[in-house]
């Protein structure tokens, strides 16, 4: 059933478990210090101090657990484990955002921030700026994004955005451009004008859809569904630590097989 709907609408939210209240509140417990830490801030602090961008922050270990909790528990991890095998997880990132969110980020021009304002800087995980020309290329295959709460705020409060069905989109472009390369070699080529197109048949065509979510739930995204976060919401409340959601992302162990494309 799980399965299903992530092919066809790309994500699915999994009501709250008590074990997976549990395991959020410990992550929190861990994640504070390092969102605390200064050389942390210095590192992940952005959109002048609106986002941690929090990438490996989350002290885990490979089956999800943190310092003083279980390992990861739940339905939506068992669903991942089913539909793609029982990847490791890596250290979880930790994204907090808080009230003003977004603001320019450093570096960021006007279009790249009108984008992030307008388009909830949408994306296809993985495939990252490369270059001096910044052109985007395959360097990470996740086999899917899962995300779980870790304080409790209101929905406006910069919840995920995904485009129901937008992986489909995606599955077609990136298939298409990568036809002629072997699995090995896909890292090696320019995915940036077929993704921008993409993208642009994404915004006419695929619903938007804003994925509020309270510790205890979580949710699953397909890995080529475009997603990103939406602006904090005008009257919008979280606690003083901020919006705060653990992401994991594991990836296809084998760059030599095809399964970013062709895997559920």
């Amino acid at each position: 059933m799980v399965g299903a709907v992530l092919r066809d609408v790309g994500w699915k939210r999994f009501s709250a478990e008590t074990a997976v209240l549990d395991w959020a509140v410990a992550a929190r417990a861990a994640a504070l210090p390092r969102i605390a830490d200064p050389a942390e801030r210095d590192k992940w602090l952005q959109c002048e101090g609106t986002w941690f961008v929090g990438v490996d922050s989350l002290p885990n270990d490979p089956d999800g657990a943190v310092p003083g909790g279980a390992p990861l528990p739940g339905a939506a991890r068992a669903a991942a484990r089913a539909l793609y095998g029982d990847l490791p997880l890596h250290a979880g990132q930790v994204s907090v955002t808080w009230p003003g969110y977004p603001r320019p980020r450093a570096g960021e021009g006007g279009a790249a921030f009108r984008y992030r304002r307008d388009r909830d800087a949408a994306h296809v995980d993985g495939l990252l700026p490369a270059g001096e020309g910044r052109r985007r290329m395959l360097k990470e295959r996740h086999a899917y994004i899962l995300g779980l709460p870790l304080t409790r705020s209101s929905p406006g409060a910069s919840p995920m955005v995904v485009w129901e069905g937008s992986h489909h989109v995606m599955r077609r472009a990136f298939a298409s451009a990568l036809d002629a390369t072997v699995p090995r070699d896909w890292g090696n080529v320019d995915l940036t004008e077929t993704y921008k197109a993409a993208r642009r048949e994404v915004f006419g065509t695929c619903r938007r859809v804003e994925v509020p979510a309270i510790p205890g739930e979580a949710y699953l995204v397909h890995r080529l569904c475009l997603h990103g976060v939406a602006p904090w919401g005008e009257g919008a409340m979280a606690p003083a630590e901020g919006r705060m959601i653990a992401y994991f992302r594991p990836q296809f162990p084998d760059d030599a097989r095809d399964d970013w494309l062709t895997a559920p």
